[in-house]
């Protein structure tokens, strides 16, 4: 990636908005014994780890975390290209629970969609809700978050790029310009 990189979100600003996306999702979440976290791969799947630690430290329950890929479900391959999916593995059984779908970054929504028709296939939640670390506007389908992060309105031609501890070694967001 080339261009001019723009700090967003420092190691510690990240640590502190997931906190905060944690607590709004034990607070809308009426009965925890019922959530899940369904992390989307790549960057979903440690955001919703640390979530499911943060819950952890809030209530003193263990959440399920499970990690999805939704590469089979996509609309846009042709577009985007072929890609080596990853493996899902959701250590639990998604009928009757409420799911938060977990990323990174939201843009068109495309991803989203794809993950909502790849957890209709496990089972049938109760309720799902979307959590994302950063929104960057210009959707193309009508999905919205309902825990976000961070509202980064950007240019088309503008990548944010999120780092995670798990997958990077180190947290954070930039935002590139061209």
């Amino acid at each position: 990636m080339s261009g001019k990189v723009i700090e967003i979100l420092s190691a510690e600003e990240v640590r502190r908005t997931v906190n905060r996306m944690t607590s709004q999702v034990v607070e809308r979440c009426l009965d925890l014994s019922k959530l899940a976290l369904l992390g989307i791969q790549t960057g979903g799947v440690p955001l919703a780890r640390l979530m499911a630690k943060q819950i952890n430290l809030l209530e003193q329950i263990e959440v399920p975390v499970g990690a999805l890929d939704i590469t089979f479900y996509r609309d846009d391959l042709d577009r985007i290209g072929m890609r080596a999916p990853l493996k899902s593995d959701i250590p639990f059984d998604v009928s009757g629970k409420t799911i938060v779908l977990v990323d990174d970054v939201i843009y068109k929504g495309r991803t989203v969609r794809a993950a909502l028709n790849a957890v209709i296939e496990y089972g049938r939640p109760e309720s799902i809700f979307l959590a994302v670390l950063v929104d960057r506007g210009h959707r193309e389908l009508p999905i919205q978050p309902d825990f976000t992060g961070k509202q980064l309105p950007t240019a088309k031609d503008e990548q944010v790029k999120v780092y995670l501890q798990d997958l990077d070694g180190k947290d954070g967001v930039d935002l590139i310009k061209p």
